[in-house]
């Protein structure tokens, strides 16, 4: 497992922060971004270049070579050694612009993928050339692809961006140790794969390593997703395209809620990090929608949606994995205790599983996972009906650097191994609860609990001889508990004036 702090990031950022000057933000994005996408391909291509020229019978110029390799054939116009040669040249924009249409037309499945505005008299072409020269490191070789250098950079500049644009968050590259969990907790090996905001790819990316790291062939699965971001579109296609991973993505990017690019599509896998806490998707005009099986969720909070949403794409044996901020496992508003009632009583929810802090660029939200069976009793497994696995995973993983944590290869295997274990996977061993880590709990008892998914609530603390947990560790905890006991106490207030109201008696 590569490490996640390559450590120059934020240097990087500094540097390429300067072509902004004036640019707006959101504008800016599509050049840093276009110009990762060019080096990516270029190295890739470069390496095998260098590799073929080695070899004495081979013709480094032969672009089948390239294709039977899976690495985008790139004519020497648009190779970065030529981009590079000609940075200070006043006419970089046009020549970059010109290497974006011919790996276009060489390459059909990048059409239409690559930004080809880099010639536009707004962008200063003096601070162009310095960031075609700060962008010198490797990011499409295979180490680089190895240690996922491009995914790195390019989460650290999406959180800058939506930092710069004034967002919470809501678009990012998802870490990929935590994409990495999803995948092992529900090995995808064969079928279809459904991601309903499948962002820069990394869901498909991980479930197809999965598959060749576990002596499966890459055909054996089928990727389907949706984006509506245009850029992050736009790039999940190349990531795609890059790895020869062959998704439909739709044949442009579009809201999942609101134009639905695979209506009729049901799926073995889900697996999904929806934005956290969308206030803005539009709702109030779906309230009929038949998606909405288990009750309309609210307008002002799109997380009961993407649940509800990712339910409609299972197939009769589909499984779901996904990631949510931690409020949706306790939320009380009215709508979303209803939906979460119906979701727990149909037995759906197979799993959840608390993260620790820290994982995501972008974000300080703590998150969790959900894991959805659309039957609990197929596919060779244990019978699991009238259960919920929970899993608290908070203290687990370990700091890269002064602010961002990640899961280790134990951390993950410890966490897969617990859920396959309870599921009767042979290979995973004797399922037993772990106080404070683990628990299997019967749907009676989550009904008493109000339909709270918690897992705290259920672990219990695990023995310790002391008090070993950090003071803000303890804070976090407690003030998360005692916000449940206020949205409890203030929802058993709403009751009593509902009731009392009822018999005449306003207050």
């Amino acid at each position: 497992m590569a490490t996640a702090n390559i450590g120059f990031e934020e240097k990087l950022w500094t540097l390429a922060d300067k072509l902004r000057g004036s640019m707006d933000s959101a504008e800016y994005k599509h050049v840093a971004l276009g110009l990762l996408f060019l080096k990516y391909v270029s190295d890739a291509f470069e390496e095998k270049y260098a590799e073929l020229e080695l070899e004495p019978y081979a013709d480094a110029e032969d672009r089948d070579e390239y294709v039977a390799a899976n690495i985008f054939w790139v004519p020497k116009e648009a190779r970065w050694t030529h981009i590079q040669a000609n940075a200070k040249k006043p006419e970089i924009g046009q020549i970059i612009d010109n290497a974006m249409i011919l790996i276009e037309k060489e390459n059909p499945s990048l059409k239409g993928v690559l930004p080809k505005d880099f010639s536009r008299p707004a962008l200063d072409k003096t601070r162009l050339g310095e960031v075609i020269d700060v962008f010198s490191f490797k990011v499409g070789d295979k180490d680089s692809r190895s240690k996922d250098v491009l995914g790195r950079v390019y989460e650290y500049f999406l959180s800058r961006f939506a930092s710069a644009e004034g967002k919470n968050g809501g678009e990012f590259y998802t870490p990929s140790s935590v994409v990495r969990l999803l995948v092992e907790m529900l090995e995808p090996y064969k079928g279809r794969i459904y991601d309903p905001c499948c962002g820069s790819g990394g869901m498909f990316v991980q479930s197809e390593k999965f598959v060749e790291e576990h002596q499966g062939k890459a055909g054996d699965i089928a990727v389907y997703g949706q984006e509506s971001n245009p850029t992050t579109w736009r790039l999940c296609k190349m990531n795609l395209a890059i790895r020869g991973i062959d998704g439909n993505l739709g044949e442009y990017n579009a809201d999942t809620f609101h134009n639905d690019l695979h209506k009729n599509m049901k799926a073995d896998y889900i697996l999904a990090n929806p934005p956290f806490n969308i206030s803005d998707w539009g709702g109030q005009r779906l309230t009929e929608d038949t998606r909405w099986q288990y009750g309309i969720p609210p307008a002002g909070n799109a997380n009961y949606a993407w649940i509800q949403h990712i339910v409609s794409k299972l197939a009769p044996s589909g499984v779901a994995g996904f990631v949510l901020a931690n409020g949706s496992m306790s939320t009380s508003t009215t709508s979303e205790i209803e939906i979460r009632r119906k979701l727990v009583d149909a037995d759906l929810v197979d799993c959840i599983v608390t993260l620790p802090g820290q994982l995501f660029y972008s974000t300080q939200i703590p998150v969790c996972l959900w894991f959805m069976a659309k039957n609990k009793s197929t596919r060779g497994l244990r019978d699991r009906r009238g259960e919920i696995l929970f899993i608290d995973a908070r203290k687990m993983g370990h700091m890269v650097d002064r602010t961002h944590k990640e899961l280790g290869a134990e951390d993950m295997k410890k966490i897969a191994d617990t859920y396959h274990a309870w599921r009767g996977q042979a290979e995973a061993g004797q399922y037993e609860d772990v106080k404070g880590f683990c628990k299997a709990e019967m749907l009676a008892e989550v009904q008493k609990h109000e339909y709270i998914l918690t897992p705290g609530r259920y672990v219990g603390i695990e023995d310790a001889e002391e008090d070993s947990e950090p003071f803000e560790d303890k804070m976090v905890r407690l003030t998360s508990e005692l916000a449940e006991q206020f949205a409890k106490s203030r929802q058993l207030e709403d009751e009593i004036r509902k009731q009392l109201g009822g018999i005449g008696f306003e207050f």
